[in-house]
């Protein structure tokens, strides 16, 4: 296992912190954390969207996941994992059994046992390359189950807009397939309606007009597949995806009153019942109940009707069965959430969702009709939703009980937030909390913890605290009052010398009692109570905190050694919050205190300045603006740099927007919890290019913006002069296209104020490829504590150490071998890794890779000299086959050993960057590589390894000795053996003692994230301070004062001995 401590993957399905324990040489990679995710619902159709079933939540989530949640706890029940190009597009659920539709166009069909996951058929229904890719995806899909006439239960798929089929659903097989004469040319199928008393399936679809759409119909016999009937329905639809519904054997929609006035819309209805006159409406929703006959129509008025189908006494008609009254937007509520559901009776049932600014709670109404007596009754109840910890409800689903006046089981409502919380209410009580957004981490990084108070002679000025300048007197005071700790530091000493008691790696982060009770429900992830004193960090730093941003908004502190939440905050919206947006996290920088890089205090810790998140703030308007969030790690503090109206500068301009900032940035409740959002600062009106931390140990964070001129943040006048000294020697590598540009930054204050970058040079990779990535070193700006390797021979292979060297990841479509005449002649697409220096664009090393599938899907890392890409190889040669690859190369200076440039000093305008060697070799992986990333310590000393995110949804570490290029095609010689050099085997071993997530499944990693701790080792490269678990330290330290001891005693006695004999000599 690497000498990290944590690790850490930005992943879909779970969480997932590794650590090399330091204390006991078996602990060496046992994880001692790991929690299950499904990600976020995809609520926004009603063919994904979460449904309970019994005791269960059974949902399609934005991770590609098909899962069932238990309903008490909400817990995990099972999880079927979907590949990424076979996106789920649609499920059903019918009895114990629960089928999926996937893949383009609906190719795949799944069926599982509803209890466990287990996979019961799966039938490929057309080839994943003939399925329509519709927009949105799940367009042209549906399904529905119905009782045969034999008794047993069947199944009608619409899939790719255009075919049906009915499925047996005991086989899998294919009873009858129908696809339609157009092949979805002219109409596009989107619901299906089987009607078993008839023996009738209908397919409804919509064919695009001259200004509008008009709705198409087809019957089809239900037992052959026949056609009985195709006939046009003369609608004039403006919106095909939301202005129709089919209700039962009832087709609704909205039309324009009379041509006239466009804007007014009606009802209308076939082939049963007319217009509804009068009922001027501006939209429809199937709530979940239109195979039912009901469903929700809102008129321009801002009133909600229920409507119906069927329940008239005199004839089958839709008719308004209750108004639920002004339900639109306002002052005093939100937006209305409405959701049908089945009770355990069969009886229909609607629920009604929203915010009430009045009583600043959110209110659940329930829907009741009596379809004998014809009337119907609404509930109400009001449930303490947490809207400042996890934003805005967006979706709703919901399981009624028999009756809202019975005493029976309470209506559970199953609650999606804006922050991708996943909820259970049951009646005003909160049942679980899921908080999945965690599945879409976007940006992530590891921070220290202070040491404790009794580790440090010091500590009055708090362990994290930041403290300002102080004078010698300041000093002298802070030094004196730190006297009192010098006994509980002396003795927390001794006592950990003496019996080497350390806390435990797995204890979680040290927080004081929490003001009140902790609450009793069940969390996916555990939340550490408000604290009320600093976090502290073990002896070894194993524990640290994890800072993570998702993609919907939502900033949370992990504790490392527990995975839990010690704190959350809501990113704000600043002057979008009026019109709705969203945040995306770009890039997320550590900036610290301290005149130059890594300064470290007397303490010897590197305090920690804070955090700086990089986002892109989208607004619903279009406008995007470049946002930076600056934090305390360890609170969640709001410690931005606002200029103040106090500022001394009399033509300082402070906004509307800074003065709510500064109003609201730092608000906590009663119990701890913060209350306002985290607002940011504006920092470009519009997208930024490129983003880099200024080397200038202040925390200064530079961007590109459109016109390429850097902006700063902080930008004072101290950071702009620190930016003019370093310009320089600052050198950016931008992608264009099918060129990389390399740009410095140069300041003409006769134009402009800023600094601009400038274009100093340009590769062009070859026609027709494209750059994809641009990959930097891992690590850039850490402790390189060797810089060459000493050969058994004693000669040196001096690393070579170029700091500005970058990765570029391209991809282009080329020509096979066969020349173009031939028959056998095909458009092939190839990767490319290159190897830039971004001084001045010299490419360094290339590398030409076959693209599988014709995707490019390269992963590669760079850490010093090491360069580590993997891809898949499918052009099987003569005497080769298809495999999985992984590369190393290692590039050393000079063309021998013993030869020596300096490479870390050396200009790279000299002749001399150029002067290198190459060592390369390629294995066979027994699986793909999804993420890569290099292990890291504290002073670099210790060997680094590769730890690597398989397709397997498995974790795993590969030695640098197994991806040592210079391994011999021979038995090594007594020289090499001594480098620990071992004989080159092509295929590396799936050595299960190098899976760091044992039995764990860790899917869809995107990146993978290294930290050091405060030990050197616990590495494959030597274990040099791990200590078995059997080691007495007690015994040990017994030993040396007893021989301590003796000495003392025995030494008087020898010199008289000694004196004795000389006397009588």
């Amino acid at each position: 296992m690497p000498r990290i401590r944590p690790l850490w993957s930005l992943l879909s399905s779970s969480l997932f912190s590794l650590c090399a324990w330091a204390l006991h040489e078996s602990e060496v990679g046992i994880v001692d954390w790991h929690t299950k995710l499904i990600g976020v619902p995809l609520y926004h159709s009603q063919l994904t969207a979460p449904v309970f079933h019994d005791d269960l939540v059974l949902t399609a989530t934005s991770n590609n996941m098909l899962a069932a949640l238990n309903v008490t706890d909400g817990s995990i029940v099972w999880r079927s994992i979907y590949d990424f190009g076979d996106p789920i597009l649609g499920f059903r659920v019918h009895d114990d059994s629960i089928s999926s539709l996937s893949g383009p166009g609906g190719s795949t069909l799944r069926t599982y046992d509803i209890s466990t996951g287990h996979l019961l058929f799966e039938k490929r229904l057309h080839s994943p390359v003939d399925g329509k890719r519709n927009e949105p995806l799940n367009l042209g899909i549906a399904s529905a189950h119905f009782g045969g006439h034999d008794g047993d239960p069947a199944m009608v798929l619409l899939t790719n807009a255009d075919t049906a089929r009915r499925i047996d659903t005991r086989t899998g097989e294919v009873v009858w397939e129908w696809r339609a004469p157009d092949q979805g040319s002219l109409v596009v199928y989107s619901h299906i309606y089987p009607d078993p008393s008839t023996s009738t399936l209908y397919l409804v679809g919509f064919a695009k007009s001259v200004r509008s759409y008009t709705l198409h119909v087809t019957t089809l016999n239900l037992t052959t597949g026949e056609v009985v009937a195709s006939v046009n329905v003369p609608a004039d639809i403006a919106n095909a995806l939301t202005d129709f519904l089919l209700t039962g054997p009832c087709l609704v929609w909205l039309s324009p009153s009379s041509p006239s006035s466009p804007s007014s819309l009606s009802l209308f209805s076939a082939p049963l019942s007319p217009s509804l006159k009068g009922k001027v409406l501006t939209r429809i929703l199937d709530v979940g109940l239109a195979g039912n006959g009901m469903f929700m129509a809102f008129r321009d008025s801002g009133a909600g009707d229920v409507m119906g189908y069927g329940f008239e006494a005199g004839g089958a008609a839709v008719r308004v069965i209750w108004n639920f009254g002004d339900v639109a937007p306002s002052k005093t509520s939100s937006e209305s959430h409405f959701v049908g559901a089945l009770n355990e009776r069969g009886e229909p049932r609607i629920g009604r969702v929203f915010w009430s600014n009045v009583h600043n709670q959110a209110i659940h109404q329930t829907f009741e009709v009596d379809l004998e007596e014809d009337k119907g009754s609404v509930s109400a109840v009001a449930f303490p939703f947490e809207t400042r910890e996890h934003g805005i409800v967006r979706h709703v689903a919901f399981s009624p009980s028999h009756s809202s006046s019975s005493n029976d089981t309470a209506h559970k409502i199953l609650v999606t937030t804006s922050t991708g919380s996943v909820q259970l209410w049951s009646h005003d009580a909160l049942q679980w909390v899921r908080e999945e957004s965690l599945a879409n981490v976007q940006v992530a990084t590891f921070v220290e913890l202070p040491p404790a108070r009794e580790d440090v002679m010091g500590g009055g000025s708090g362990a994290g605290g930041r403290s300002g300048e102080e004078g010698f007197s300041g000093k002298l005071g802070r030094q004196v009052g730190d006297a009192k700790n010098l006994p509980r530091y002396l003795f927390h000493f001794i006592t950990r010398f003496v019996t080497g008691s350390y806390a435990s790696p797995s204890s979680p982060v040290s927080v004081s009692p929490p003001s009140s009770a902790p609450s009793t429900t069940p969390r996916s992830i555990p939340s550490h109570s408000p604290a009320t004193t600093a976090l502290v960090r073990d002896p070894f730093s194993f524990r640290q905190l994890l800072i993570a941003s998702t993609s919907h908004g939502k900033l949370f502190a992990l504790d490392t050694s527990t995975g839990a939440i010690v704190w959350s905050r809501i990113l704000g919206l600043g002057w979008a919050r009026r019109v709705g947006g969203r945040i995306i996290p770009v890039r997320m920088f550590v900036v610290r205190q301290g005149n130059v890089e890594g300064e470290e205090h007397a303490s010897g810790e590197v305090a920690v300045d804070g955090v700086v998140l990089v986002t892109q703030r989208r607004a619903d308007n279009e406008l995007v603006d470049t946002v930076v969030f600056h934090f305390d790690p360890l609170t969640g503090e709001d410690i931005k740099v606002v200029i103040s109206k106090d500022s001394g500068e009399d033509d300082t301009y402070v906004d509307k927007e800074t003065e709510y900032a500064n109003a609201h940035a730092n608000v906590k409740a009663a119990n701890g919890q913060w209350v306002t959002a985290l607002e940011g600062v504006d920092v470009i009106a519009g997208p930024s290019v490129e983003v880099f931390l200024l080397p200038d140990g202040k925390g200064t964070v530079g961007f590109l913006d459109e016109f390429l001129q850097v902006q700063l943040y902080p930008d004072t006048p101290t950071t702009r002069d620190s930016l003019s000294t370093l310009a320089p020697n600052l050198y950016l590598a931008l992608r264009a296209g099918t060129q990389i540009l390399g740009h410095q930054l140069g300041l003409n204050e006769e134009v402009s104020s800023l600094h601009v970058a400038f274009p100093t040079w340009g590769v062009s990779f070859g026609e027709g490829e494209e750059v994809v990535e641009i990959i930097r070193d891992a690590h850039k700006g850490g402790v390189i504590a060797s810089i060459g390797k000493v050969k058994g021979d004693r000669s040196t292979l001096y690393k070579y150490l170029n700091r500005h060297l970058n990765v570029v990841i391209t991809t282009s479509a080329g020509v096979s071998s066969h020349t173009s005449s031939s028959p056998s002649s095909t458009n092939t697409r190839r990767c490319g890794v290159y190897v830039l220096d971004t001084v001045k664009g010299t490419v360094l090393y290339h590398a030409s890779l076959p693209a599988a599938g014709g995707k490019c899907d390269v992963q590669a890392a760079l850490e010093e000299n090491w360069l580590v890409y993997s891809y898949y190889d499918d052009e099987a040669g003569v005497g080769g086959a298809k495999s999985h690859r992984v590369v190393s190369v290692e590039v050393y200076e000079g063309n021998k050993a013993d030869e020596k440039i300096r490479s870390s000093d050396v200009t790279s305008y000299s002749s001399k960057i150029t002067e290198f060697s190459v060592y390369e070799r390629a294995f066979v992986m027994p699986h793909g590589i999804v993420a890569v990333a290099p292990t890291t310590t504290k002073f670099g000393v210790s060997t680094k390894d590769m730890i690597v995110a398989s397709s397997k949804n498995s974790i795993h570490s590969i030695p640098r000795r197994l991806l040592n290029p210079r391994r011999p095609n021979r038995k090594p010689t007594n020289e090499e053996a001594e480098e620990m050099l071992m004989q080159y085997d092509p295929v590396l071993p799936d050595d299960p003692r190098l899976t760091l997530s044992h039995y764990y499944e860790v899917a869809d990693v995107r990146q993978i994230i290294t930290a050091p701790s405060l030990l050197e080792s616990t590495s494959l490269s030597g274990t040099f301070d791990v200590l078995s678990e059997n080691f007495n330290k007690v015994q040990l330290v017994l030993t040396v004062a007893g021989l301590a001891v003796a000495i003392v005693v025995t030494k008087p006695m020898v010199r008289r001995k000694k004196l004795r004999e000389r006397w009588y000599q």
